[in-house]
């Protein structure tokens, strides 16, 4: 039931403006009225926790660097940094389609995240423009259709270096890297970016049976490294070497004398990549696809680990595992020498379950049980870090035309990725999130109601006294301010 509208002086600006009430008589004993005049609510008030974070660590500032703006000053209202912000916290804050900043330009909260003075968009120019404080779809979207173009495009006035971009997540996981570290582990992996219409080196991927982009993930722990799209048609062999090559310079140009490790599945493990990793005393753990040659000489291991399955059933085993090393050589690999190969004989109720891994590293500082339990299958926690960036912060989401902007859209979702990470392993280091995922630390810290007022002197944001997760909230803010990371 609607009653009549009743008029309401507006603090904010000093005019008189009318708000409809919405009268709903059967609730409770007393009736309730709805009246929609109360002060600027958000629903993202951890944005103030990303934002901060942000100034502490310098990282959106750095990313900047890597665009050219060649749009008039004197016509622009979001500076280039703005603009960057607004589109990598909307991300962290769960907002992965450009249609949604339509709506998320209104936020105060947001606004101020970025560093929007005008919070509420009362000085924009434009009439239309006014009470919305921050940059529209459109505006991203030139953003993003510039990124890759030279710079004589009478179009796209703001254009991404990518090659810069990627340059930049090198430089930042090197600048991680603590003086002193004796060494790195750097797992690489590929994913599939599913694609639903004509985008640019779409091909069909028999495996995963779609059409698909097979983009390439570098991580070293829980810190991304690099995130680059690339196409399914080929294993792209030469783009991966050019990429762990460029990661192993800029390492030992920063940390001499590290010692580096690459892990991979068995997707990369081909001989180039194992020649060039010898030729640059880089240590590697690959895994091996198993053939009839490897099955053979792992026989006898995995007859012992069946006997010794059958011999502890009737005590409730239900898998037993035994190891196995040796040197290896395939027929393709001409002459290379022969390679240390570790093989997992595995007995389950389902039945045998070989696996192998090939390696340069020593057996005396590696031992095969060692090397494939704590070495080799600690790789799968970047799986997980790949899980959160496509289901958490959309790294998947291929719905432009053009790689290149496709890949600039990866780009800002790993920068947001990197910021909930350092939110994750510093600001809530030794709290029960600090193994969360950015979906539960978006749900718990970022995804709180408040209400914001603003006066001539500060701006107010109040939550609400019954917020759960206060303390913690508490906590990270009071970290992030004293320490500053910087």
């Amino acid at each position: 039931m609607k009653v009549p509208t009743t008029a309401r002086t507006d603090h904010a600006s000093g005019t008189e403006c009318n708000s409809p009430e919405f009268l709903f008589p059967d609730l409770i004993s007393r009736p309730v009225v709805v009246q929609m005049d109360g002060h600027r609510v958000s629903t993202d008030a951890g944005c103030l926790l990303v934002g901060q974070l942000d100034r502490s660590f310098g990282i959106t500032k750095r990313l900047v660097q890597c665009f050219k703006d060649r749009r008039n000053q004197d016509f622009i209202e979001h500076d280039l940094l703005t603009l960057i912000r607004q589109r990598v916290y909307g991300l962290v804050a769960g907002y992965e389609d450009l249609n949604d900043h339509d709506f998320l330009r209104v936020d105060p909260i947001l606004a101020a995240a970025c560093g929007q003075d005008d919070v509420f968009g009362e000085q924009r120019r434009r009439e239309e423009d006014r009470g919305k404080g921050l940059a529209g779809k459109s505006t991203f979207n030139r953003v993003e259709l510039g990124a890759g173009l030279h710079e004589d495009d009478r179009y796209k006035r703001v254009q991404a270096d990518l090659e810069q971009i990627e340059d930049f997540f090198i430089e930042e996981f090197v600048r991680s890297v603590k003086k002193g570290s004796a060494r790195v582990i750097l797992d690489i992996d590929t994913s599939c970016a599913p694609v639903y219409g004509e985008q640019e080196q779409r091909f069909f991927h028999g495996y995963y049976d779609q059409y698909c982009l097979l983009p390439l993930f570098m991580f070293c722990g829980s810190f991304p490294v690099v995130a680059r799209l690339r196409s399914a048609e080929s294993e792209q062999l030469d783009d991966t070497i050019r990429v762990v090559e460029k990661v192993v310079k800029r390492l030992r140009q920063k940390r001499p004398g590290i010692k580096i490790l690459l892990r991979g599945d068995s997707g990369f493990c081909r001989v180039e990549l194992m020649r060039w990793c010898e030729g640059h005393d880089v240590g590697y753990v690959l895994g091996l696809p198993g053939n009839a040659v490897l099955k053979r000489i792992c026989r006898g291991v995995m007859r012992s680990a069946k006997s010794l399955m059958e011999y502890n059933r009737p005590k409730g085993s239900t898998a037993e595992r035994l190891f196995k090393e040796f040197q290896y050589r395939a027929k393709t690999w001409k002459s290379d020498p022969k390679r240390r190969v570790v093989c997992k004989a595995e007995c389950t109720l389902e039945g045998e379950n070989p696996r192998f891994v090939i390696t340069n590293l020593s057996a005396e500082e590696f031992p095969m049980q060692e090397l494939y339990e704590q070495t080799y299958c600690a790789r799968g926690n970047m799986e997980n870090r790949i899980k959160e960036q496509f289901l958490d912060l959309k790294a998947g989401r291929i719905s432009t035309h053009y790689v290149r902007s496709n890949q600039l859209r990866m780009a800002f979702s790993t920068v947001a990725y990197l910021l909930m990470h350092h939110l994750r392993s510093r600001a809530l280091r030794g709290t029960e999130m600090e193994t969360a995922t950015c979906g539960t630390i978006r749900q718990k810290l970022l995804k709180v109601g408040a209400v914001v007022k603003l006066s001539c002197r500060r701006m107010l944001v109040s939550t609400s006294a019954a917020y759960p997760f206060q303390e913690l909230w508490k906590l990270a803010a009071s970290r992030i301010l004293k320490f500053g990371f910087g």
